[in-house]
């Protein structure tokens, strides 16, 4: 398969798997260069319908806030022109993808058109520019929970927050779910966070159906080529490799990886040899992944809150002394929370709740009842880009169809 082969799936017509009809802009462009392709879906901004073009002239690139796909996808901040919208553009290199690397970049497009849920990742447009294949959309200004762990909650997260991302990821997973894919790739940087404070959940890529030849399957045994540093949040039945197979359970161990990621700032297993981890999985932790006092720990870099639970940006970002931080009461989870892990991270599949029952879990409806705010109160203040904050790093008027250069930015902000 040529690197353009992505051609024929990308000109697919796609019928949305939501309830409700759903009235979308769908249109084709012929140029000189008849492997062209150009897909997108007009997006409403308030009281205004968005069209998005291919026209690489109308997306000012401003700043690399990403790679992906060993480094052959960059991903930039642009602005929109013709509307100042901020968007998030994805050029992938098609002549260096791999034949597993074109098939993953077709199933997220075709995926990303056909999901209609409001906690699923969409793509305002796709469409190539000579070998570059360009992918619009929508700007995450929280960029992923990833991010926010590395950047402000390096201890990890409250309560609070962490319940409002992971009910927003779970809620895009049941969806999936019903829908016949696994998502094998659940993990806090695949959790996108939009400016109005809305969880996406992204990484599409690597979905596989459960659907064949008209039937749901009730077991699959496809490895997916990941890169090694997913391997943490992977369950014991995907990784083992047998003749069981996997099936959704296998998300939600991912789901309770992902917990105890946001609930500590790291990953469990994640200093382990691949070997040993693999093992510490099949077995059983001899630990408890969710306890914070179990995890080697380095001195704090930020002050606690006076109960001893991280509530935001703004408090945690006061520095303190050694000795201050000796005395801050150790970080404390509730029953409801430790709960929840343990059925994700039950070693049986069967055993895990599916990600619909996972939502009805009583962690969820104690964090409702105990958030007056929306998510964006807990991570107060808001990190917002403005037009002055912005250096240029690269205008999309000098991408050609024959080449283009991609800039190499040491602070990087989302992960695909």
């Amino acid at each position: 398969m040529s690197c353009l082969d992505c051609s024929c799936i990308l000109r697919t017509r796609v019928e949305s798997f939501g309830a409700e009809k759903h009235s979308e802009d769908s249109s084709s462009e012929d140029s000189a260069d008849e492997s062209a392709v150009f897909w997108s879906q007009s997006s409403r901004r308030e009281d205004e319908q968005i069209s998005w073009s291919s026209d690489v002239s109308h997306y000012d690139l401003q700043v690399e806030i990403g790679k992906g796909c060993n480094n052959v996808t960059s991903i930039y901040l642009a602005r929109h022109l013709p509307t100042g919208t901020l968007v998030a553009v994805r050029i992938t290199d098609l002549e260096r993808c791999s034949e597993d690397h074109l098939k993953a970049l077709q199933n997220e497009v075709t995926l990303s058109h056909a999901f209609r849920h409001p906690n699923i990742m969409t793509l305002w447009a796709v469409f190539t520019t000579g070998s570059w294949l360009w992918v619009i959309s929508p700007f995450m200004a929280y960029s992923s929970a990833g991010h926010l762990l590395r950047t402000y909650f390096p201890d990890g997260m409250s309560e609070a927050l962490i319940g409002n991302i992971l009910f927003g990821a779970v809620s895009g997973l049941s969806y999936m779910h019903h829908h016949g894919y696994i998502h094998r790739s659940i993990k806090a940087s695949h959790i996108l966070i939009s400016g109005d404070g809305l969880v996406y959940l992204s990484g599409l890529n690597h979905l596989y159906s459960l659907i064949s030849s008209g039937q749901r399957l009730k077991a699959v045994y496809d490895f997916p080529q990941f890169s090694t540093s997913v391997l943490p949040w992977l369950s014991p039945e995907l990784l083992r490799q047998d003749i069981y197979g996997y099936n959704v359970k296998s998300d939600i161990y991912s789901v309770g990886i992902t917990a105890c990621e946001l609930a500590n700032g790291r990953v469990p297993f994640q200093d382990m040899p691949r070997t040993q981890m693999l093992l510490q999985k099949l077995k059983g932790p001899p630990y408890c992944p969710w306890s914070v006092n179990t995890f080697p720990r380095s001195e704090s870099r930020m002050k606690n809150s006076r109960s001893g639970i991280d509530s935001g940006i703004g408090e945690s970002m006061t520095h303190t002394t050694a000795s201050e931080r000796l005395q801050t009461p150790p970080k404390t989870f509730s029953p409801a929370f430790h709960n929840l892990i343990e059925l994700c991270l039950q070693q049986d599949p069967e055993k895990r709740p599916s990600a619909r029952g996972l939502l009805s879990h009583a962690f969820f409806k104690q964090v409702k009842e105990q958030s007056k705010g929306s998510l964006l109160s807990l991570l107060s203040p808001a990190i917002q880009h403005t037009q002055s904050q912005i250096p240029v790093v690269h205008s999309s008027a000098a991408w050609s169809k024959s080449k283009c250069i991609l800039t190499d930015e040491k602070e990087r902000y989302w992960e695909f």
